[in-house]
């Protein structure tokens, strides 16, 4: 980025003379007076963009195959970067080269974080990759994190993510001995396996994935919708010491009337707090720490339930999400 308003022909002949030694075909495009924008083709499917925008900017996006000469590239890149600097005499602001992008590999390695900033992960090959009558299921193996549970696009937990799991039963802060214990969804089973060892009386647990076994001697599994057996539970005037909802996160649309993911966040709160112990907890995750309206959103649907309810949260970075995560603990009044 220059400083000023780049001299566009001088800048161009410049770096044509770079891809020219490249024995680059050059192809201009009109940009109708907005700067200048020409793209090389050269051996082995080397493709160049180069963009010189009236306002100072240039942009060079190289493109190759896997098996172009790495060692090439980053002379090309390299010999870029000096005539741009030799050109420009001084007037750089910044300069920047990015690391290359792998598209249309056999292991996607990119997925954003809720504010859409795109994380390269350390993901070396697919453990898993089918379509349920429901979603579709990934997991992904990353050097760092272990295998990651990837459900249509989206991250949600990894063999590394105890912090979530410990997060969403109250950071190590209750004791559960002997209580009555509500999981809502938890499907990879992680928070069942912690409540477990801390010797509730019994836990309960709605969830749509057969575990390896449904019954133990203080859990069972519902492979049940949880809404028809929340209701029930409400009919029946039963109630539990803590109620853990992982079905989903808050929703990143700020707009609860419209949305139906709000509408079932609502029920399932609502739901939950009534079968809730007067003296219970309800626990459940948020969203990223970034989705500020979103969680404000949430957090004036806590206003709006049929009983009146406070609330804590807490900032956990979840070691996978690479981003830091909030959690909920709510409880009535």
């Amino acid at each position: 980025m220059a400083d000023d308003y780049t001299d566009c022909p001088s800048t161009v002949r410049g770096l044509q003379s770079i891809f020219q030694e490249q024995e680059m075909t050059e192809t201009v495009h009109d940009t109708e007076g907005h700067g200048y924008l020409a793209t090389f083709v050269g051996k082995k499917g080397r493709f160049v963009i180069l963009r010189v925008h009236s306002r100072g900017l240039v942009t060079i996006d190289l493109q190759c195959y896997e098996e172009d000469n790495t060692a090439q590239i980053d002379n090309l890149l390299d010999a870029l970067e000096k005539k741009l600097e030799n050109l420009l005499q001084g007037s750089i602001t910044r300069i920047k080269r990015l690391p290359a992008l792998t598209r249309g590999g056999q292991v996607d390695r990119y997925w954003p974080t809720t504010d859409d900033r795109l994380i390269e992960y350390d993901i070396d090959r697919v453990v898993y990759d089918e379509d349920s009558a429901y979603q579709n299921i990934k997991i992904l193996h990353s050097q760092q994190y272990g295998n990651i549970l990837v459900l249509d696009g989206d991250v949600n937990l990894a063999e590394s993510d105890l912090a979530y799991t410990h997060a969403i039963m109250g950071s190590g802060k209750e004791n559960y001995a002997g209580k009555e214990v509500l999981i809502l969804g938890g499907g990879d089973g992680g928070i069942l396996a912690e409540v477990v060892k801390l010797k509730p009386k019994m836990i309960t647990m709605t969830c749509g994935n057969i575990l390896d076994n449904l019954k133990g001697d203080c859990y069972q599994i519902l492979i049940e919708d949880c809404v028809p057996v929340l209701k029930k539970y409400v009919q029946e005037g039963r109630t539990f010491d803590y109620v853990i909802n992982d079905l989903t996160a808050v929703p990143i649309s700020t707009a609860p009337e419209e949305d139906s993911t709000w509408e079932f966040l609502r029920l399932i709160l609502d739901l939950s707090i009534k079968v809730l112990h007067q003296n219970g907890k309800y626990f459940t995750q948020g969203n990223g720490v970034n989705q500020t309206e979103a969680l404000s959103q949430y957090e004036a649907q806590l206003g709006r339930l049929s009983c009146p309810v406070d609330f804590t949260k807490e900032v956990v970075c979840v070691p996978s999400y690479l981003e830091l995560w909030v959690f909920y603990t709510v409880w009535k009044k």
